[in-house]
C-alpha cells in the first residue's frame, strides 16, 4: 500500500475525481488545502481524505511541508495536484509495483497528459513528460525552485511506468493566465539568482527524463531574448505536430509556448532597463 498527498487550493471541480482515483490504491489521503474559499475542504473529507490546512509560499515548500508533517501511514508516497488524476492502466501498474516493491528501486517517472479545454494535448512535445511522483517514504523531496519544480530522489535508483496520469486543466483562461504572469515572475527571479533554480542538474548523456529535460531547458535559457519564444513554439507547435491538437491546442501552445515565454523576455528586459548597469545582465552572461 502507499499514502497519497494532494495539494489543493480552490479546487472545488477537480478534487473529486483526483481523491476518487486515488482511493483505488490507498486507504491513506491526505489533502494539504491552502485555506480554500470554496467547497474543496468539505469535498474532500466528503470522500475520506484527512484535510491540514497550511499556508502556500510556494509548490516546493509545501511539497517538502507536507514531506516532513503528515504522519503517512505506508512506506510509500504518491504526490499529486488537486487537478491531477490516475487513469485505470496507471492505477494497475502503481498496484502491481506496490504488491511487490523491487528494494533496488526508490522512485518511479510517471508520465502526465495534460488536457487542456477538455482536449488532450499529445503533441508539440507534450506527451510524455515524466515526474517522478511515486517514492520510498523518507527518500524523497521536492527542490527548492521557484517554477517548475520536481521532486527528487538522491542518491536512489528510479524506473518508469507507462500508464498516464492526466492533468486536467480547468481553470478559466483567465486564472490559467493570471498564474502565468506569477510564475513568469518567478522565471525573472530565478534567471537572476542561482539559488533559486532548484538542484536538479541537466544531463543529455545518461540522464533521466527530468535532467533531459532541465538541460534542453539550460540551453533554451542561453539563447538571446525574444528570438527564443518565437523559435520554440515553431519547435512544438509546427516541428512536432501540436497543431495536430486542434483548436485547443493553438490556444494551448500560442499562450503557454509563446506568450508565457514571450512574457518572461519581457519582464527580463524591463527589469534591466530599471536596474543599475552593473545589474542589466544575468549573472551567467557576464564575464
Amino acid at each position: 500500500m502507499l499514502s497519497v498527498v494532494i495539494l489543493t487550493f480552490n479546487s472545488a471541480d477537480t478534487i473529486g475525481a483526483t481523491i476518487a482515483s486515488a482511493k483505488a490504491l490507498s486507504d491513506d489521503i491526505h489533502v494539504v488545502d491552502s485555506f480554500s474559499t470554496d467547497a474543496t475542504v468539505a469535498l474532500a473529507e466528503g470522500l475520506g481524505a484527512r484535510v491540514v490546512q497550511h499556508a502556500f509560499e510556494n509548490y516546493g515548500a509545501q511539497r517538502n511541508w507536507a514531506i516532513e508533517t503528515l504522519a503517512l501511514k505506508h512506506s510509500w508516497e504518491l504526490h499529486l495536484d488537486a487537478d491531477e488524476r490516475l487513469t485505470e492502466g496507471l492505477a494497475a501498474e502503481i498496484g502491481k509495483v506496490m504488491a511487490d516493491p523491487i528494494e533496488a528501486i526508490d522512485g518511479y517517472l510517471i508520465p502526465r497528459l495534460v488536457y487542456f479545454l477538455n482536449h488532450p494535448i499529445r503533441h508539440g512535445g507534450m506527451y510524455p513528460i515524466y515526474h517522478l511522483r511515486l517514492f520510498r517514504r523518507g527518500r524523497g523531496r521536492c527542490e527548492r525552485r521557484q517554477y517548475d519544480q520536481h521532486f527528487l530522489v538522491e542518491g536512489g535508483t528510479l524506473a518508469k511506468l507507462h500508464s498516464p496520469m492526466i492533468d486536467d486543466i480547468r481553470l478559466s483562461l483567465g486564472e490559467w493566465v493570471a498564474r502565468h504572469n506569477r510564475w513568469a515572475d518567478a522565471n525573472v527571479a530565478m534567471a537572476y539568482d542561482a539559488s533559486l533554480r532548484g538542484e536538479i542538474q541537466g544531463r543529455l548523456a545518461g540522464g533521466n527524463a527530468i535532467e533531459r529535460k532541465r538541460a534542453l531547458r539550460g540551453a533554451y535559457d542561453r539563447m538571446p531574448l525574444f528570438l527564443r519564444p518565437f523559435l520554440l513554439f515553431l519547435y512544438r507547435y509546427v516541428i512536432r505536430l501540436g497543431f495536430l491538437d486542434g483548436k485547443a491546442g493553438l490556444i494551448f501552445f500560442v499562450l503557454q509556448t509563446f506568450w508565457f515565454q514571450f512574457l518572461v523576455d519581457a519582464k527580463i528586459y524591463e527589469r534591466r532597463l530599471r536596474a543599475p548597469e552593473s545589474a542589466k545582465t544575468r549573472p551567467e552572461e557576464r564575464s
